[in-house]
């Protein structure tokens, strides 16, 4: 996934917006007003912050190594995903609904079923 992948698919989840409230190098995803994804535009590989249930987030980060504590984030709630193609598209897209999903209101969830 490049940046715009990454943008795009963020913006196709229900009532997800994008700001750039860090200044112009990091586009921020929040459903809500809640962040679900950051996505750094100044780095050389393409990578982006999720937040994660603390488990999963440990478990992820010792099965692939382009998982790692999330930078500038709360490491037990955030991994940050290094996309150097050692993982496929819908791998990351799960990890990016899962960050969406933790975020979303719960009310907002039920109304989704």
């Amino acid at each position: 996934m490049n940046v715009e992948e990454i943008r795009e698919y963020c913006l196709r989840k229900k009532d997800a917006g994008e700001s750039l409230p860090f200044g112009p190098d990091t586009v921020v995803f929040k459903v809500n007003g809640k962040i679900f994804l950051l996505l750094p535009l100044d780095t050389e590989q393409v990578q982006f912050n999720v937040k994660c249930d603390p488990e999963r987030a440990e478990e992820l980060r010792i099965q692939y190594s382009c998982v790692l504590p999330g930078y500038h984030m709360n490491k037990k709630h955030w991994n940050t995903v290094i996309v150097d193609g050692s993982v496929p598209g819908t791998l990351l897209r799960d990890w990016i609904d899962h960050s969406y999903e933790l975020v979303m209101p719960k009310k907002k969830k039920n109304e989704k079923k």
